[in-house]
């Protein structure tokens, strides 16, 4: 039995919210058997920062501690600058405004870079950022955009393979962060960022429209889906496509990315909007978020569910459709609870983290985006196998079993 020698890597969270402390949790679970990791976790707001480290460090007691250190809003520190020349990556957990900042303090540090954000014009930014760059600028790296992304590729690529064709007619990518009941007037309750959800009612979608890339408005209708025996209502939002639309224009002639809501949910959005009436974006956003915020309470027994699906023809020209839908629950690592939100969004970051750390034949320096990570590799990874129980029947061949993973049912 051969003996593989454990590597270190030193990770730099920026932003000690909820996933930031997820990830520096998963990533001191040592999911990674051969790999341990000195952690930094940076927040603006210190008490955040010193929250998060002892967050993550409550998993185990035999690893080197998370670090945190607090930063500014702007520029950088000392004790920024010290932990950048430590550190091989940099998660940015910050909102996507941040985003070309930490990406250009990444690169000036030679570090790998990975964000989150659903933003579309940071995310060109950092794009920009990333030409020329020694390093990987992994982008758009969690849920949605991320992994649902990632999924559709899978997807896609298996219905071509099994239909004997070049392409199909439709691609729809849909992600629900959820809780298990729903009351009015919103139907809805705070899983996650507040500012985020605002933005991603507000911006246009990116989608391909008869194989041509185009934004057309976000929430301007909705229709009922039933996934898994249970009715959603989906609308089109902002950012959840990434690259795909452009990517693959020339094998799907329609794809959307839509954000799944109880019932009674879009409604409520769509009057919001045409009460507020005809405003600047900017005032939009802070608009609706702040009526949101007044109206919706937070909770914290949450699912996330997502549904990739595959409309075309095979080779005969018979009707043909495909798809992978999953619900993901809150779940335990080393005797903590992370919501489902926290853990599917935090796994797809490290997934792709890992790979770019273990020099993936595939991944080259410079930005990777959704269409470029390597599907199977990603999905049968062990921060996947443990945020996403249910896809292992979905993927062949592949083991997800792990011993520190235990799904939190329904009463």
């Amino acid at each position: 039995m051969s003996c593989v020698p454990k590597q270190t890597s030193g990770v730099l969270i920026m932003g000690g919210g909820g996933i930031g402390r997820c990830a520096a949790a998963l990533m001191r679970a040592k999911l990674e058997e051969n790999r341990e990791y000195r952690i930094y976790i940076a927040d603006a707001d210190e008490k955040a920062a010193d929250a998060a480290a002892a967050f993550a460090n409550s998993v185990v007691s035999d690893a080197a501690l998370a670090t945190a250190i607090g930063v500014e809003y702007e520029g950088t520190t000392d004790e920024l600058d010290a932990a950048l020349e430590e550190v091989d990556a940099v998660i940015d957990c910050l909102p996507g405004s941040q985003a070309p900042r930490v990406a250009q303090l990444a690169k000036d540090n030679d570090c790998h870079y990975l964000n989150l954000t659903e933003y579309i014009h940071e995310t060109d930014l950092v794009l920009e950022i990333a030409e020329g760059a020694s390093t990987v600028f992994g982008i758009q790296c969690g849920l949605a955009p991320g992994f649902i992304n990632i999924l559709g590729n899978y997807v896609l690529r298996q219905a071509l393979d099994d239909w004997g064709v070049a392409g199909v007619d439709k691609l729809y990518l849909r992600v629900g962060a959820l809780t298990r009941c729903a009351f009015g007037p919103a139907y809805y309750s705070w899983t996650w960022s507040p500012i985020g959800v605002a933005t991603e009612y507000c911006l246009p979608a990116y989608v391909l429209d008869k194989g041509v890339p185009k934004f057309v408005d976000s929430v301007k209708g909705f229709k009922t889906v039933r996934i898994k025996g249970v009715d959603y209502e989906d609308a089109l939002t902002s950012g959840g496509t990434a690259d795909l639309p452009s990517a693959f224009q020339n094998r799907v002639s329609n794809l959307v990315y839509t954000t799944l809501r109880h019932p009674g949910h879009w409604q409520w959005i769509i009057d919001m909007k045409t009460e507020i009436g005809e405003v600047p974006l900017d005032e939009l956003i802070a608009e609706v978020q702040s009526r949101m915020n007044d109206e919706i309470p937070h909770e914290e027994d949450d699912v996330v569910v997502l549904h990739v699906g595959v409309d075309g023809k095979d080779s005969d020209g018979k009707p043909m459709r495909a798809g992978i839908p999953l619900e993901c629950f809150p779940i335990t690592v080393g005797g903590i609870t992370l919501r489902a939100i926290q853990s599917t969004t935090a796994c797809g970051v490290l997934e792709v983290l890992r790979l770019i750390l273990d020099g993936f034949h595939d991944i080259s320096p410079g930005a990777l985006t959704q269409s470029m990570v390597p599907t199977e590799a990603f999905l049968s990874g062990p921060y996947i196998s443990l945020a996403y129980p249910e896809l292992a029947p979905h993927l062949s061949p592949a083991d997800h079993e792990t011993e520190v993973v235990e799904k939190v049912m329904p009463n």
